[in-house]
């Protein structure tokens, strides 16, 4: 193990508490040409050091420039956003109130100090209060030509683009983020016969069911066809117009069969189990949350729930609730019901209904409603041969939140920029192609852009474990050798793995190849266990540590659960949290006991896309790493040959970036310097 210092959490607590006592503008005065010169320099220090992820660094050369420059819109711009990666949003936002009110930033300026102002309400959650209005239609004829016809279901990927059946058509299609069709696939050798319902297997195959075939077809990943199952019939594993598919939790398939008017259960190899007829006329959408299996009856306009057996239970929702409900998909702890013209929301854990999309009083039939992974609901309207995205109000009318994250010009005149795209309550835009970026330099567009792909996505995580070092922590020490050996062993050897105890001082345990710590200790460590807690240091100790060397960062947190009221004095959890988000760290807990975490805990992994895990649970903890591993933070990679003369590496090079999709843009002027000549 390594033996850490201390002196760098105390540099960065001094130099945190002393830039914040900083009077905000020195004494007005003329500025001269040497105040000019020394300003300059510091704003071009401050610049490298904010690229480098020394935010600390950065706010202290910006407030240096300011004392000579106090008005100086650029500069207030700057220490705004080194404030706000800082964590330290009001700050942010005092300095882009006074650059806007001074008359510096335009409406680029502008619209980002209304988001990041009304980012710092809880992020906005699915609700009975979420509205979605179509944002963009992809239409099934263009310019007379047929695309596809009469899509049923839709099943999205994690990188934006989604798979639709098209029953018309008789074809199962991938459209991309900006609904071009980027494959096709027409089934087995006869084809597919009027393919409807579409899901993802456990195993990642998709299944498949075809109305007309009176069967259900597997494909794997890539929408290949490998096998079938299901004939036409009246007996036990036969069909007469297989609807809606969900999955168990055992694995188990089961089918909507409208005409025989039962719900029908194979194995995921095809095999068939049994079949049931509940308390419905004309099953048509089902769904599976926990252990309750949900079917819509299309006549009747009800949901009625059965066990894994096929028991009758009880009814979600009443007779007459709809009035012809089809594909019913879970979400969170609701489900999404599609309605002729009308999209659904039903709280599962109360049966209340909330109307969340209405599509006018079109002949409109939506059959199926789904959230893709940039949180839009996707909907085809069957009749009408469109698939609709729709978006939510308040989304449509922001638009995004574009922010250049960081610049390398250490090759210029060839420059790499990483851009990271958000909606206006930080919900990552996923699968956008280079088509929906425009760049540009002092306003003329650049030479020779690249799209390199996106950061992080399916790259190895670089991981810093937090102990809670408190005075219970020996009761634990074996839960914690298990918790830091698991963890160690799923990691790829390349990555960094960080320990560090949350103690009466957060030490920096160990910090190297996960390989390392295969065979922790727990004896090996130095940290003094504390009565009181010191856990907001400890994890921005954390972030400050990565946020310089790595591209995909996670904290995980090792507790018994309970986290005293006093954790976060120094810093306010809602600032730690700030630093931790504006900073694309990722947030998940490890308990070492079997109980419930504190809000504290909660709130954290609400706001940076963790969970949390119980040591000893089943499955054990070694997904926590994949898991990590599959975030997609949304941000992009670019390079280009700069026209700009760097003058040695003196003169700020402005970039800007513009970003469309749909009928939603959204724009972050920036720049960077040269390296010095």
């Amino acid at each position: 193990m390594k033996n850490p210092s201390k002196n760098r959490l105390l540099l960065a607590i001094f130099a945190s508490f002393f830039i914040l006592q900083l009077p905000l503008f020195s004494q007005v005065k003329e500025p001269s040409a040497a105040d000019r010169g020394m300003a300059a320099e510091d704003f071009r220090r401050g610049v490298v050091s904010y690229y480098r992820g020394a935010y600390g660094d950065a706010i202290m050369q910006f407030e240096k420039a300011l004392s000579y420059l106090p008005d100086e819109g650029q500069i207030l711009e700057w220490l705004g956003k080194s404030y706000l990666k800082f964590g330290v949003e009001s700050a942010a936002l005092d300095q882009w109130k006074y650059a806007i009110d001074n008359g510096y930033g335009g409406i680029v300026l502008q619209n980002k100090y209304e988001i990041v102002q009304s980012r710092r309400i809880a992020f906005e959650q699915f609700s009975k209060d979420t509205r979605y209005l179509i944002g963009a239609s992809f239409p099934g004829v263009m310019d007379n030509n047929l695309l596809f016809s009469k899509v049923f279901s839709i099943l999205p990927e994690d990188d934006g683009s989604f798979w639709a059946t098209a029953y018309g058509s008789n074809e199962l299609l991938k459209f991309d983020i900006n609904g071009a069709i980027i494959d096709r696939t027409q089934g087995p050798l006869n084809g597919f016969d009027r393919p409807m319902d579409l899901i993802r297997l456990s195993n990642g195959n998709m299944a498949i069911t075809e109305s007309k075939g009176d069967r259900v077809s597997i494909l794997d990943k890539n929408g290949r066809y490998l096998f079938s199952f299901g004939e036409s019939g009246i007996n036990e594993g036969q069909f007469l117009g297989p609807q809606c598919i969900a999955q168990g939790n055992g694995g188990n398939l089961y089918v909507t069969d409208y005409g025989n008017k039962r719900v029908s259960v194979f194995t995921e190899g095809g095999e068939f189990l049994f079949s049931f007829q509940g308390k419905f006329k004309s099953p048509t959408g089902i769904a599976i949350k926990d252990d309750s299996v949900y079917v819509a009856d299309a006549i009747a306009g009800e949901i009625t729930v059965y066990d894994f057996a096929g028991n009758y239970t009880g009814r979600l929702c009443k007779a007459g609730t709809f009035k012809y409900p089809e594909s019913l998909r879970i979400y969170g702890n609701s489900m999404l019901v599609a309605d002729k013209n009308k999209i659904y929301s039903v709280d599962l854990s109360n049966s209340k209904v909330f109307e969340t999309v209405k599509i006018g009083n079109t002949p409109s039939k939506l059959t199926c409603a789904v959230v893709d992974v940039n949180g839009n609901l996707i909907a085809p309207d069957f009749n009408e041969n469109e698939i609709e995205i729709l978006s939510k109000m308040n989304e449509l009318v922001g638009g995004f939140y574009v922010d250049i994250l960081r610049v390398n010009a250490d090759s210029f005149p060839n420059v790499t920029v990483d851009v990271k795209v958000e909606s206006r309550y930080r919900q990552d835009v996923i699968g956008l192609k280079e088509t929906n970026f425009f760049f540009s330099e002092n306003g003329g567009m650049v030479k020779n852009l690249k799209y390199q792909g996106m950061v992080g996505y399916n790259y190895n995580s670089d991981i810093t474990i937090v102990i809670d070092f408190d005075n219970d922590i020996d009761k634990y020490s074996s839960q914690v050798e298990t918790a830091i050996r698991q963890i160690a062993q799923n990691m790829d050897p390349s990555s960094t793995l960080t320990i560090i105890s949350s103690g009466q001082v957060p030490i920096i345990e160990y910090s190297g190849s996960s390989a390392g710590c295969e065979k922790f200790s727990f004896s090996r460590l130095n940290a003094k266990k504390s009565s009181e807690s010191f856990l907001e240091l400890s994890l921005r100790l954390a972030a400050n540590n990565m946020i310089s060397t790595s591209s995909k960062m996670g904290i995980i947190l090792l507790t018994d659960g309970d986290v005293d009221e006093n954790s976060f004095t120094k810093y306010p959890l809602a600032d730690v949290c700030a630093y931790l988000s504006n900073n694309d760290i990722n947030f998940s807990s490890v308990l070492l006991a079997d109980t419930v975490p504190d809000y504290q805990i909660d709130y954290l992994e609400s706001h940076l896309k963790g969970k949390t895990y119980y040591l000893y649970q089943s499955e054990g903890i070694g997904s926590i790493v994949s898991d990590f591993n599959s975030i997609n933070d949304g941000v992009y990679r670019f390079s280009f040959t700069s026209v700009m003369n760097a003058e040695y590496g003196r003169t700020f090079l402005p970039v800007e970036v513009e970003v469309y999709l749909h009928n939603r843009s959204g724009k972050d002027v920036s720049g960077y310097f040269a390296p010095l000549d």
